[in-house]
């Protein structure tokens, strides 16, 4: 039975318990399910410990782009709390946690309306948000981590979040966000789904780690706390007009395999140099011919300067190549290397980096598939570096003029078969939550936003600059990339 199902079927017994002092309401009852899929042992609703003092929030152009997107899924796997019962010491301390959280972050309480104008706004008015407990207990860390380098994400994974493909809009009639905690073998998983039009992954990954920092009794860093202004060149007097059909803009049925590749810190360097192995565009003089050379040189319209690419991008550069040789396109066809980018230090004015709300545009680089299959890895680092440099607050602006000349959501997907999509990042600080019993094992997300060509980067656990990139292909193209030696040379553990 599908999980959101379940959640929605009548439930036999109820017991209503509400103490303002905590501020959670709990809808708590028994119920069954297969042993292949987690049991949900209850569920209940998690309001803000104070109420919210905050208006109505505008959706800005940035948050209505993502309106036909799935909720966000990120979630984290921990060790075991040395604690005497989860049902009776864990939950309800994260509960707490939780409700103390949702008061510095109200808008995730809230939900979504529009109003007779057609503009859209969240509403802080604290109707809460999901809360699960589930038991999973035939599931282990080694299913979930397994020691193989050769194994896929295993399908059970995707059962450890909420609101499974539910789709942004949808927030105007339920949750904003929701929360399962699931209890495994030998370890807690800590599954999160939010409207991807109310927070981008930089407002995401700040509460997550606020909310650990309170469940651990952490003093907040007020540079952490969300900035929820909105007068900024996002906003918009626009009208956003949706087709009557709602939904993702891809096909969610069809086939793909997910790998999470590991590149440590040694490797990705090891990348790095081999990218910038040659970083002299001209010779040196010789003979008193530096006034002739740079004659010619300044014939150019513009001098050519070396630049170093950077570790990710040479990760990025590495990946479009190998992927683009695996999907063997015609030579001539153009493959498109996109990437999200935060907009907040882009943007004139600039925004803090506590902005909430989504701030991220999409840079692409477009290319002939038989460039970048056959030139160097240098060359396709160049193209990545090119459009990321160029990519300034004129093109912020730009984009967003364009935008209100034709406003449409943002359109997730791989429909010309020759697409890479970068999202995430691994700056996001995923391992810095700590809920007082460690550090995660590992971070993983749902089955949200996911199909050929989907690319996701995380940070390595251990920091360093190593990296876990998460790899959504088409299974034949997965087959291709796992054989292909100059990829999986740098992939550790191969």
């Amino acid at each position: 039975m599908n999980q959101d199902n379940l959640y929605k079927q009548d439930i036999p017994s109820v017991l209503f318990c509400h103490s303002r002092s905590t501020s959670v309401i709990m809808l708590c009852a028994k119920m069954s399910s297969s042993s292949s899929s987690p049991a949900v042992l209850s569920k209940c609703t998690v309001f803000p410990h104070r109420n919210s003092t905050l208006g109505d929030l505008k959706l800005s152009i940035s948050d209505l782009n993502m309106f036909l997107s799935h909720y966000i899924q990120k979630g984290c796997l921990f060790a075991t709390p040395s604690l005497p019962s989860h049902s009776h010491t864990l939950i309800p301390h994260l509960k707490n946690a939780l409700s103390q959280t949702l008061s510095l972050f109200p808008p995730l309480a809230g939900r979504l309306k529009t109003d007779t104008d057609g503009f859209v706004y969240i509403t802080c008015n604290d109707a809460g948000v999901d809360f699960i407990h589930a038991t999973a207990t035939d599931i282990s860390v080694a299913d979930l981590l397994s020691p193989s380098s050769s194994s896929d994400v295993p399908p059970i994974s995707k059962q450890l979040f909420p609101f499974h493909h539910k789709i942004s809009y949808t927030a105007h009639s339920s949750p904003i966000m929701a929360f399962q905690v699931t209890d495994l073998a030998d370890a807690v998983f800590l599954g999160c789904a939010v409207c991807h039009s109310v927070t981008d992954g930089a407002s995401f990954w700040n509460f997550f780690n606020t909310f650990a920092g309170i469940s651990r009794g952490a003093t907040i860093s007020p540079s952490s706390l969300p900035d929820f202004r909105r007068e900024s060149i996002l906003s918009s007097n626009v009208v956003l007009r949706l087709p009557e059909d709602i939904k993702v803009t891809f096909n969610v049925e069809e086939p793909f395999r997910e790998r999470i590749f590991s590149f440590s810190r040694e490797s990705i360097q090891k990348l790095k140099a081999t990218v910038n192995k040659s970083l002299t565009l001209f010779p040196p003089p010789e003979n008193g011919d530096a006034v002739e050379l740079m004659a010619k040189m300044s014939s150019d319209t513009q001098l050519r300067t070396v630049t170093e690419i950077s570790s990710f991008q040479s990760l990025c550069a590495l990946v479009w190549r190998c992927v683009t040789k695996a999907r063997n396109l015609e030579g001539s066809k153009t493959t498109t290397f996109r990437m999200a980018v935060n907009v907040r230090q882009r943007m004139e004015p600039k925004l803090g980096d506590s902005y909430f709300g989504n701030a991220i545009q999409s840079i692409a680089t477009c290319a002939e598939a038989g460039d970048v299959a056959s030139k160097e890895l240098r060359w396709c680092a160049e193209q990545l570096n090119k459009s990321v440099k160029a990519f300034d607050g004129a093109t912020v602006r730009r984009n967003l003029e364009n935008w209100e000349r034709e406003p449409k959501c943002f359109e997730l997907g791989n429909h010309d078969g020759a697409t890479v999509q970068m999202g995430s990042s691994p700056r996001f600080p995923m391992y810095d939550n700590d809920f007082g019993w460690g550090r995660p094992l590992a971070v993983r997300s749902g089955g949200a936003n996911k199909f050929d060509g989907k690319m996701s980067a995380f940070p390595g656990r251990n920091g360093g600059g190593a990296i876990d990139l998460e790899v959504v292909l088409a299974p034949e193209t997965m087959a291709r990339l796992e054989s292909d030696s100059e990829f999986m040379f740098y992939v550790s553990g191969w």
